[in-house]
């Protein structure tokens, strides 16, 4: 049994070295790109219609739109959700890449090894999975006897991750659907100052571009941070339920003992297609004569 389990632990290894498309986290830079030319049209405008970027930096305009967006943040979410938002915020900079071509021949090489030597010589092999949702499915196969519990089980798991990440961005999008407001809020504020000053017609000009810029704030917060921040949430989490998916079709299909072949086919489905290849699936077969 030793000898057995020590011959897996090397083709495992052989395939971990065959393999070069493990999960990595690198920047995101299409996300930062992205932040980078918004901000930077924003800058290029103002500077082409002749107003000096220096008159934006209003200190009372921040403080009302950015506290006052945090306190609504504050009072509409609960205290861990909040700390789940931030971490995700904080995530989006970064992006794991997952391949999955490499994810499903992992799956396969599992789906071989449980056909050779029964589903209990993936034991060693769960905790060293290339995806931890992968390890902790395949652990989840050795443990739960029933198919229908662990597929119970795993959808479950899977749609309370789903949840938990919109849950996430809807923390963002209510953020968003205040901070125009609330930068309202402060340009009242300021016109509520000129109008203390009306006599000096001069100040009145001046105080009331001012009061505006609080606007700019809240709409800038809100359209170039909370909801683009929430929509990227909403594109993480229907890329991992995509994955998980993925993951779960193939554990079911290995616990069923399905032939390596057909488990191919079906995980097939979750690839992601050129152009070229769908025309080439959907072009007419011609047989010859």
């Amino acid at each position: 049994m030793a000898s057995t389990q020590a011959a897996l632990t090397e083709e495992v290894r052989a395939f971990r070295a065959e393999d070069r498309a493990l999960p990595h986290r690198r920047i995101d830079l299409v996300f930062v790109l992205g932040l980078v030319v918004a901000l930077g049209a924003i800058i290029a405008g103002v500077a082409a219609a002749g107003i000096s970027i220096t008159y934006f930096f209003q200190p009372a305009g921040v403080l009302i739109v950015v506290g006052g967006t945090l306190g609504v943040m504050l009072v509409t979410t609960p205290k861990r959700s909040l700390g789940h938002s931030f971490r995700r915020v904080k995530e989006l900079i970064s992006c794991q890449e997952v391949n999955r071509e490499a994810l499903i021949e992992e799956i396969i090489f599992y789906a071989r090894t449980a056909r050779r030597n029964s589903l209990l010589a993936l034991e060693p092999l769960a905790p060293k999975a290339s995806h931890p949702f992968l390890g902790q499915a395949l652990q989840l196969a050795l443990d739960v006897g029933n198919r229908a519990e662990l597929q119970t089980v795993l959808e479950t798991e899977l749609r309370m991750r789903e949840r938990q990440g919109e849950t996430d961005a809807k923390t963002l999008e209510v953020a968003g659907g205040f901070a125009p407001t609330i930068g309202i809020i402060g340009t009242v504020v300021g016109l509520i100052e000129v109008l203390r000053h009306f006599a000096n017609l001069q100040s009145v000009g001046f105080g009331i571009g001012t009061a505006f810029v609080s606007t700019i704030y809240g709409l800038a917060l809100a359209n170039l941070l909370l909801l683009p921040a929430a929509h990227r949430i909403h594109a993480r989490v229907a890329e991992n339920f995509e994955i998980q998916e993925l993951i779960i079709e193939g554990v079911l299909s290995l616990a069923d003992n399905v032939h390596p072949a057909l488990i191919r086919l079906r995980l097939s489905a979750y690839l992601r297609q050129t152009n070229a290849e769908v025309r080439e699936s959907a072009a007419p077969v011609t047989h010859e004569a």
